[in-house]
């Protein structure tokens, strides 16, 4: 096999469930990217303590002639385009590092909203919304990596538009409007389905107006963790994009930062 191209995606993952051959010529194939840039304009809770912040430590040419360039940074877990682990909201379930690479890797199963967020803002996916995807695409498979499309990154990264609010704090957090899953959707799915992962172009699983969190507790009491603020799922096929979504491996850690990509089948 030449290195240059790569006929397949084959992950072994040691001591975790083998992750199937995924048909990916690499070279060929669209890569898109689901991130946001982390800088000064991320989105964070409007109880965060901070946002992200990056510290320059060097800059410039040293006196050995050559140039050096090093910073800091430091930032929230849950912000910009993140994991949550189970244990956010699940006690004694898996911090970011104890998730299985089985579940950051998978078949995406795109499940477009669009339409019914922008004429409410407080959208919720329901099961019927799973139900009429899976009459026309049949049923999603085990281990897939289900997202959520509601066409919000398009309002990023203007607070007000995306968070429904620009206010900080405590007051901030109760004028949230933004899409997200219902509970019932989110029972639905557990029960029913044995997905890899969850992801959503807002900013949390539950829509913003939640108070206690169902949707969120419903998914890590089962191990499946969500990746929020995911972007460019407009460029994501519904069906047949493969998604790798690696999150810092922060010890003990409730989310991290996300870096997550979706493979695009190739052309014909």
């Amino acid at each position: 096999m030449r290195l240059d191209r790569f006929a397949f995606l084959a992950l072994s993952l040691t001591g975790c469930a083998t992750v199937p051959r995924v048909g990916a010529d690499l070279v060929n194939s669209t890569v898109v990217d689901l991130t946001y840039q982390f800088d000064s304009t991320t989105l964070y809770w409007p109880n965060s303590p901070s946002g992200f912040q990056l510290k320059e430590l060097a800059r410039g040419v040293t006196p050995g002639g050559y140039f050096y360039s090093s910073n800091m940074f430091t930032a929230p877990e849950h912000g910009g385009t993140h994991i949550d682990a189970p244990i956010h909201f699940a006690q004694g379930h898996p911090a970011v590092d104890a998730i299985p690479l089985s579940r950051l890797l998978g078949s995406a199963f795109v499940i477009d909203v669009t339409a019914q967020s922008e004429k409410n803002v407080d959208y919720q996916v329901t099961t019927e919304d799973f139900a009429r995807f899976e009459r026309e695409h049949g049923m999603i498979p085990d281990n897939a990596i289900v997202l959520l499309r509601t066409g919000f990154s398009k309002r990023w990264p203007d607070a007000a538009r995306y968070l429904g609010t620009a206010t900080r704090g405590e007051e901030g957090a109760k004028l949230l409007h933004f899409p997200g899953l219902h509970p019932d959707a989110a029972r639905w799915l557990v029960a029913n389905r044995r997905i890899g992962a969850i992801g959503i172009d807002t900013a949390s699983i539950d829509y913003g107006q939640s108070t206690l969190f169902e949707s969120h507790r419903v998914l890590y009491e089962r191990d499946v963790p969500a990746f929020e603020n995911i972007t460019a799922l407009e460029r994501v096929p519904v069906t047949g994009a493969y998604v790798i979504a690696l999150p810092m491996k922060i010890g003990g850690g409730s989310g991290a930062p996300l870096r997550a990509v979706a493979i695009l089948p190739s052309p014909r």
